[in-house]
């Protein structure tokens, strides 16, 4: 089998942490990169600009209009001072003639001055170009009485002290990214730790209750709970799914605990009865009168009863129930039922009342006559004085057409288990009273067949009485 690579939460958390936050310091430190080179070559070309114009003004000043000459001496030294700033300039007078040459006066500083600059541009910053001329008149009282060509590096060239503020500005980017870049994976790691940690929490108590659950180590496991208390709403919100699942199973395996004691009863008791009473007619202490072999039916009658409550339970719990619908009248279903029990109701002297109206329903007759078989059973049972009444009448809520409800005046229903009092194999009454016996599973089929046809079930008590109601 192939094995498939997995990575924990906490290192994929702080790796995409990671990953993002260095990529998009990356991306950021490109764009400032870019718009401080930009600004700062704006800036460069202007400052060329600025130094072309005072060179001009500078050489203008040393015009004489007596002489209609330039002072050559002072000319020189000013060409000299900015060759050594990367302006290589000529100066020339009104009629053309040459009043001073930087490269004549000194081509090898020109030269030099040339291949530092260019070396400079290519090498540090990448970029190629060449040496471009522009012509400036020199105007005196409005005529032109000289042109200075200025010679430059183009487009345009950083010098020395500019390239190293330049220099200085990208190294600072590049370890302030290092630094940001640490610092997010450090932040990441703490981060992912603090998402991580209450999701390692919330799986190994889900593993205990899974262990616990299947093992049945004394169900101490599930009493596990873990804190919910945390500050990430999707987090705290695991944590409360998980601790509402381990107090579900917890219930659920007291329940059980609960089914199996309660089963166990209702089998031993008429199991114990017919062992006793076949074991004496072995003996000959009892003879196999008919009296005798009714009372032993009936006992096996109740088993059989038992046990085919058991199993369609088990249906229903993996819906297997098959639904055999046909249209009938719903009142005449409930005439038939309620007479069932008129017999049983008369012995105690509870009255039994119909208020019924025609209803003609689609749906399973039988497994609808077996639901209230329950409920007015239980109606009877938990009745010792008054009636019971079965009304049905038409519903005003949408999607449901006919509304059957079933009243006792009975010992009612303690407010407290009204909201159990359909989960299987729940009892109001814990003890194990035969009078009032059953194993709580009356009206978890009935509530499975309700739901079944698509209708509701619901109850309602005010501690004298119930209404048990049901929406189709």
């Amino acid at each position: 089998m192939k094995r498939i690579f997995s990575i924990s939460l906490q290192n994929r958390l702080a790796l995409t942490y990671a990953l993002f936050i260095g990529f998009a310091l990356a991306v950021l430190t490109v764009i400032i990169n870019i718009f401080t080179g930009l600004i700062f070559t704006s800036l460069v070309k202007t400052n060329i600009a600025a130094k072309s114009t005072e060179i001009v003004r500078v050489v203008g000043e040393r015009y004489n209009p007596m002489s209609r000459g330039f002072d050559t001496v002072i000319i020189e030294a000013i060409g000299m001072y900015f060759v050594h700033e990367g302006y290589i300039t000529t100066v020339e007078d009104e009629s053309g003639g040459l009043v001073w040459d930087a490269r004549a006066c000194d081509m090898r500083e020109c030269i030099t001055v040339i291949y530092e600059i260019a070396g400079r541009m290519e090498g540090q910053f990448g970029m190629s170009g060449a040496m471009r001329k522009e012509q400036y008149p020199i105007m005196y009282a409005g005529r032109t009485v000289g042109i200075v060509t200025i010679e430059t590096y183009g487009p345009y060239f950083y010098s020395e002290t500019e390239s190293t503020f330049l220099a200085s500005i990208n190294r600072l980017l590049v370890i302030a990214t290092i630094i940001l870049m640490v610092t997010s994976f450090v932040i990441s790691v703490i981060l992912s730790r603090a998402i991580a940690r209450p999701v390692n929490k919330s799986a190994e108590a889900a593993r205990q209750i899974a262990k616990a659950h299947a093992g049945g180590v004394g169900g101490k496991p599930l009493t596990i709970r873990i804190d919910d208390k945390c500050q990430t709403k999707e987090l705290a919100e695991l944590a409360r799914s998980i601790n509402s699942l381990a107090a579900e199973l917890e219930e659920a395996e007291c329940r059980q605990k609960q089914l199996t004691s309660d089963v166990a009863h209702e089998l031993r008791t008429p199991l114990t009865c017919l062992q006793g009473d076949i074991e004496a007619m072995i003996d000959g202490v009892y003879k196999p009168d008919r009296e005798r072999l009714e009372s032993l039916h009936e006992e096996i009658i109740r088993l059989a009863g038992l046990v085919n409550d058991l199993n369609t339970l088990t249906s229903l719990e993996w819906e297997r129930l098959t639904l055999n619908k046909a249209e009938f009248d719903l009142a005449a279903l409930l005439r038939v039922t309620a007479e069932q029990f008129r017999a049983a109701a008369a012995e105690k002297g509870v009255e039994i009342h119909l208020c019924l109206v025609e209803s003609l329903l689609t749906a399973d007759y039988d497994r609808l006559k077996q639901v209230f078989i329950n409920l007015l059973s239980n109606a009877v049972k938990y009745t010792d004085n008054g009636c019971v009444i079965v009304s049905v009448q038409k519903a005003t809520t949408v999607g449901v057409e006919w509304e059957v409800f079933i009243t006792d005046t009975g010992i009612g229903i303690p407010e407290v288990d009204l909201p159990h009092i359909f989960e299987r194999f729940y009892r109001t009454d814990k003890s194990r009273n035969r009078s009032t016996g059953g194993v709580g599973i009356g009206l978890a089929i009935a509530a499975a067949i309700v739901h079944a046809h698509g209708g509701t079930i619901s109850v309602e008590s005010n501690g004298k009485s119930s209404v048990f109601k049901v929406a189709l």
